[in-house]
């Protein structure tokens, strides 16, 4: 079966992250593939923030549980010790759809590279706070961005899920 297929099939989300890091090499690779998602009238609305000093990191992980409304010391981001944050221009009509597309490759990037991925919530949120703000305006980004997702990465702890069978009247057919 062609990889591409292949890694569509067997990609899923890690919800349980060793302590390594993903070496820059490799999340390099993941990175591009983001930057060459389609984007609405290929505007390339969506920008990518790599997380991998721990303090920011575990900075933003608190916020996040904060918005989610766990406990304190949960980690909504399982341990993962890499977090690659995808925005996009609000003023893109296309914000959404453009960062999800981001997202799914670097999902799909990170599983044919053997690195663990989920897709954690709550970046709108995030960024719609001072601190966030304050992170995107310390990187020197001063358009106005949205939120879309963060992409957790890390070495999967244990044997990812297999895939559920896939649900009944998933497609029609108009012939």
């Amino acid at each position: 079966m062609n990889d591409v297929l292949e890694a569509i099939k067997t990609r899923r989300s890690v919800r349980k992250f060793k302590p390594d890091m993903v070496p820059q090499e490799v999340l390099d690779r993941i990175i591009e593939a983001g930057t060459y998602a389609a984007t609405g009238k290929n505007r390339q609305s969506p920008i990518i923030i790599q997380v991998t000093n721990r303090e920011v990191r575990d900075r933003i992980a608190a916020a996040n549980c904060r918005i989610g409304g766990w406990e304190e010391g949960f980690d909504p981001f399982y341990g993962a010790p890499a977090i690659l944050i995808v925005l996009a221009r609000k003023d893109s009509p296309h914000r959404v759809y453009d960062g999800s597309l981001v997202m799914g490759n670097l999902m799909l990037a990170a599983h044919a590279l053997g690195v663990g991925s989920c897709w954690i919530h709550r970046a709108r949120e995030e960024f719609e706070t001072e601190e966030g703000m304050a992170l995107l305006r310390s990187l020197g980004v001063t358009e106005d961005y949205e939120g879309v997702g963060h992409c957790a990465l890390g070495y999967a702890e244990g044997e990812p899920p297999q895939a559920p069978a896939r649900k009944e009247n998933w497609v029609y057919y108009i012939k």
